[in-house]
């Protein structure tokens, strides 16, 4: 019979095996997709607009286009879900509609995105008439965050210890007040951890923009948020699958400049969940 040490280093050794055959396929497509793609890498592939039919130039509308449907997507659908989350920890009572409400939220986040994009072609492009246009791309990206947020904000509100909700109201402070300056700091390094994991999933998507924001070409920056534009994904998988003759280190050189964005956005958000997490009293 074994003893408890040796069926512990069984385990941890499992363990170890596990995590390894997880990390090691991402590792082996990021040194693939480096390998490939660094040799495209320069300031005009960055800079400049694509030419010859896409073959060359650069990636530069694709770029601002990515950053500006993620960036818009986060400022509309974070708000939005950190305030439902905080109705639904701190006001609503817990009852079959706001059971009902958790569980719908819950099953939201594993909603194919090509749905999100149908829905918001359906809703915004075609029955509020924002066109196929940044705003369109922005709000359908927002709602799909919008499961993320509420559920990860929901348990770093859940997870502030009562005590301190209580002793505020003790001392006479308003319920929104005890929120909003004891209770909402403290969660604050989870609720940009949901940040982090939206920005993940809705950088890469191709599907939602494909039918709401994104086009093939455009000769030309966006001017506002109802113009259309060029966005990462959609890029690459253009010039991947529909562009013949294309240079292979074109196509890994666009996918490594997504991954280095998306890598990018989620230290900066990881950065300031760290300040706030540093600040933390417990």
């Amino acid at each position: 019979m074994m003893n408890t040490k040796t069926s512990q280093k069984i385990a941890f050794s499992a363990l170890l095996a596990v995590t390894l055959m997880v990390i090691l396929p991402v590792l082996i497509i990021i040194i693939i997709i480096i390998r490939e793609g660094i040799s495209a890498i320069n300031w005009q592939f960055i800079a400049s607009m694509p030419s010859n039919g896409m073959r060359s130039g650069g990636i530069m509308p694709a770029i601002l286009g990515t950053i500006y449907l993620v960036v818009l997507s986060v400022a509309i659908a974070l708000p939005v879900g950190v305030l439902a989350a905080i109705y639904l920890n701190e006001y609503a009572k817990d009852n079959l509609l706001t059971r009902v409400i958790k569980l719908s939220i819950v099953n939201l986040a594993g909603v194919p995105s090509v749905v999100y994009g149908l829905f918001g072609l359906g809703l915004f492009v075609i029955f509020m008439k924002f066109g196929v246009s940044i705003l369109s791309g922005a709000l359908t990206l927002a709602i799909m965050e919008l499961p993320v947020i509420i559920t990860t904000s929901k348990e770093a509100l859940n997870s502030v210890p009562q005590s301190f909700r209580e002793v505020s109201l003790s001392l006479g402070v308003s319920r929104w007040k005890t929120v909003r300056h004891v209770v909402l700091p403290h969660a604050l390094p989870g609720i940009m951890t949901g940040t982090i994991l939206s920005i993940a999933r809705i950088a890469g998507e191709t599907a939602p923009i494909l039918f709401t924001a994104a086009a093939f070409y455009v000769p030309r920056l966006p001017n506002s948020v109802f113009d259309q534009v060029m966005v990462l994904p959609y890029h690459l998988f253009i010039i991947s699958t529909q562009i013949p003759n294309m240079p292979k280190n074109l196509s890994y050189g666009t996918a490594l400049v997504l991954l280095m964005l998306v890598i990018s956005m989620n230290l900066a958000a990881i950065v300031i969940r760290t300040y706030f997490r540093k600040r933390k009293k417990w």
